[in-house]
């Protein structure tokens, strides 16, 4: 299978010798040593390459998730809030974006992270698996994404969803009342399901998504267009936003219960709500969820893409500058 196929849009740039040789004939000393710099990556594939990737997968990942935060917060905003009613309660259609600009500030840095994480992470294993354990690579590479960036992500979402349920007005004071109620720890509030969610969901929504690209590029011998990535994306999301929903309603339970003490943990959560409210509730919020992660998916992976190429061309051309 060719690389180019496996490997996402960001290995496009791959830098040329003849470039690299031609930039040699410029009588400048710090031509030169930039020069030198370029042949040491066209020859080694490092570091500069892996420092390329980096820095495009950061931008790219941090573009993308604001985007679709933006875009689609108010659905997010309803799913939560679907989640936490209980016994016939109503939902609040008013402040439908409380929480938005402290998510904001999270979401850049921890989306940033995932794509800084998951890009080389992948291109590394796919170097190093045998091409038809390509979806190994992707598995792998999505969860540890997932797990690096749960770092902000979490105290992102504990505070973005308890401003969405109405305890908090302000993030400042989320921040401030959570830390002196529960303690540092209060952020990282459901920290265990929140891994348990989206390890398997980072994994199997990239899987699905990187997979598809592969298979649809070897069918059509081209590269997709932005509608066929955007199209990939959306259904890579609903699929696996409803298998991950009964995760995310355990998760919402847990973070926004503040220092009360209605659920002991992942086990105690899912055992009160199946006796309390029954199994059904498990699925609570699940079309807001799916409408979102599948809406979200298709401008996510549409401006990852885009903006890959982007960054692409841009380097193409200061190289052959």
């Amino acid at each position: 299978m060719d690389s180019d196929i496996v490997s996402s849009s960001v290995d496009r740039s791959q830098t040329a010798m003849p470039d690299a040789l031609a930039f040699k004939s410029i009588n400048d000393p710090i031509k030169n040593q930039i020069n030198s710099c370029a042949a040491i990556c066209v020859k080694q594939d490092d570091p500069c390459h892996l420092l390329r990737v980096l820095y495009e997968s950061l931008i790219t990942g941090g573009l993308a998730g604001v985007v679709v935060e933006a875009a689609l917060y108010p659905i997010d905003t309803i799913k939560t809030r679907v989640q936490v009613a209980r016994d016939g309660g109503k939902i609040i259609w008013k402040g439908l974006y409380s929480g938005l600009g402290a998510n904001l500030v999270g979401v850049l840095p921890a989306s940033a992270l995932f794509f800084g994480v998951y890009e080389p992470t992948k291109q590394k294993l796919l170097k190093g698996l045998p091409e038809n354990l390509s979806a190994v690579a992707h598995l792998a590479a999505g969860a540890l994404g997932g797990a690096v960036s749960s770092i902000v992500r979490v105290p992102t979402e504990v505070v973005k969803q308890r401003m969405q349920t109405g305890q908090f007005v302000l993030a400042p004071d989320a921040v401030r009342l959570i830390i002196a109620k529960e303690g540092f720890g209060g952020m990282y509030a459901g920290y265990g399901s929140f891994l348990l969610r989206d390890l398997p969901f980072d994994a199997l929504q990239f899987c699905v998504y990187e997979q598809l690209r592969i298979g649809y590029k070897l069918a059509a011998r081209r590269d997709l267009n932005d509608p066929e990535n955007a199209m990939i994306g959306a259904f890579a999301g609903a699929v696996t936003g409803v298998l991950t929903t009964p995760l995310d309603v355990i998760k919402t339970r847990l973070m926004v219960q503040g220092s009360g003490t209605q659920y002991k943990g992942v086990s105690d959560c899912i055992k009160t709500i199946i006796r309390e409210e029954g199994s059904s509730a498990l699925w609570k919020g699940m079309g807001p969820r799916v409408l979102w992660i599948g809406i979200g998916g298709s401008i996510f992976f549409g401006v990852l893409e885009k903006t890959k190429q982007i960054l692409s061309e841009r380097s193409q051309k200061s190289h052959n500058a």
